[in-house]
């Protein structure tokens, strides 16, 4: 198999891409194609379902025609996540567009659930917690909000999927409904102790069963491509790229940077519950054996970059955002909690706004710039801190990834603010390519963890540089201004005039 590829599918929340890499990690081919967001209402974030595939497609062709269809073995899936998809089973039509995992149309319901007590067993039964971020309630949205919906799913006339899903069915001509542990661990309507569907928490969220796919494990038989190439890995993104930064043993952790940020840390087989806001997830299921982890979220990112970039026009690409960062030496006391979309971890408050404090007649662009950089790793620094209360352990090192790890200066300022060593490999593509290991895995083309462990290279490490005193006030700022943004959604009362 030396001369042969394995295909990697890449669908992001921005972006769709393809890329071939060979037996020693190496990307010999690439093909991207950018995905339109939409923002309908205050709140709601969605796809274009078709336009989802038609990316994929486009990407996947293109590298296929760069290396050769007989020289591919396999592809792998990994994908954008809680973003939820129904679709008519026999014309494959879309009811609508895409809800997109960042979207918060559905905080009520869940906190509707939540007030009858509902949270305890959806944190026993699927270690996630009641929050719009997550697939069961946009779907069980859509069976209430669009009609005649609901009575089609009951007769089995529709079928539901993360983006997974939706590309395997589109990739298959429709023979194929299936999803993977991984995927279904984030839908809030699997147990991730048994690793099926859950139909207590269908009825409670008002989803259909007959329009669930299939579960199966990670690495497998996912059918084949009409080009008849086998499609044997799938994982959703974050859990990719857990497998392709070779985490595979328990205490291991990577972060990406990608729209969101995400933290998680290999568990092994134990379903550990955290004690501090964060999520049991399932990292990966191969060979009948289910690896657990624990993940923290953070909705915005990298976007922060993207939103000075198109909303405010404060930059021109996403590159200038490092070099005007590195043109001032701090923020000039200017903090930004980016919550766009609400709190994820350790928060988890869907009402929180984004905050900007600290503005006085001299901020500047270049100053935006610095503390969207910090806004990164101060998130992520909340999610680090809840990881290591949860594992009893201090994190030593902490792997990168995503796009954003590019960036010199943001991982500078991550190794400083959680006084730890950031690894940045030399290959950040490891979403793809742990989509890839787990594909090739399934079909021989690497034989074991062992020699996929060997891919990775070390590309740059930083170590931390900052006084502790300067650390912690640093710290207790970035909390003023998160407590801040959290009062920012709850409805101002004001006082009339002569009252006391």
């Amino acid at each position: 198999m030396e001369d042969k590829v394995v295909l990697a599918l890449d669908q992001g929340t921005t972006s769709s891409r393809a890329m071939a890499f060979d037996r020693t990690g190496k990307v010999v081919a690439m093909a991207q194609r950018e995905l339109g967001q939409y923002y309908p209402e205050p709140g709601w974030v969605e796809h274009d379902a078709h336009e989802i595939w038609e990316t994929q497609r486009e990407t996947m062709e293109e590298v296929l025609a760069a290396v050769g269809r007989e020289r591919v073995v396999a592809v792998g899936v990994a994908n954008q996540r809680e973003t939820t998809v129904v679709w008519d089973r026999a014309t494959g039509e879309p009811v609508g567009r895409a809800i997109g995992w960042q979207d918060r149309r559905t905080a009520s319901a869940c906190e509707h659930l939540k007030e009858v007590g509902m949270e305890g067993m959806v944190r026993k039964k699927t270690g996630l917690r009641l929050d719009p971020y997550f697939s069961g309630t946009k779907a069980g949205w859509l069976m209430e909000k669009v009609p005649g919906l609901m009575r089609r799913a009951e007769a089995g006339e529709l079928a539901f999927g993360t983006v997974d899903t939706w590309l395997l069915w589109n990739l298959t001509g429709g023979r194929v409904h299936a999803t993977d542990l991984s995927n279904a661990s984030r839908t809030l309507l699997c147990d991730i102790h048994t690793g099926k569907w859950n139909e207590e928490m269908c009825l409670a969220l008002g989803v259909p069963s007959e329009m669930l796919p299939d579960i199966r494990e990670s690495a497998g038989d996912f059918g084949e491509t009409l080009e008849g190439i086998p499609i044997t890995g799938v994982a959703g993104d974050q859990q990719a790229a857990l497998f392709g930064q070779a985490c595979f043993a328990p205490g291991m952790a990577k972060i990406t940077y990608g729209t969101g940020c995400f933290l998680l840390m290999n568990t092994g087989i134990e379903a550990v519950a955290s004690q501090n806001n964060l999520l049991t997830t399932v990292a990966w299921s191969l060979d009948g054996e289910t690896t657990y982890a624990l993940e923290g979220s953070v909705f915005i990112g990298g976007a922060v970059v993207q939103w000075l970039r198109d909303e405010m026009g404060l930059i021109g690409t996403a590159t200038e955002c490092e070099e005007l960062a590195r043109t001032v030496e701090d923020t000039a006391g200017l903090v930004l909690v980016p919550a766009f979309t609400g709190l994820g971890a350790p928060h988890w408050d869907p009402d929180a706004r984004g905050v900007a404090a600290g503005l006085t007649r001299g901020t500047s662009k270049a100053h935006f710039c610095r503390a969207a950089l910090e806004s990164i790793a101060f998130q992520s620094g909340e999610l680090i801190e809840c990881m290591e209360k949860d594992a009893g352990m201090r994190l030593e090192e902490l792997r990168v990834d995503g796009g954003a790890a590019r960036n010199d200066l943001l991982l500078q300022i991550q190794a400083d603010l959680v006084a730890g060593r950031v690894v940045r490999p030399s290959c950040v593509e490891t979403t793809a390519l742990g989509a890839a290991c787990l594909a090739g895995l399934a079909v021989g083309f690497w034989s074991d963890l062992e020699e996929l462990a060997e891919l990775l290279s070390v590309d740059a490490e930083f170590t931390p540089t900052m006084e502790e005193a300067e650390r912690e006030r640093r710290w207790n700022q970035w909390r003023r201004v998160v407590q801040l943004s959290q009062t920012m959604g709850t409805p101002l009362t004001l006082t009339p005039a002569g009252d006391p």
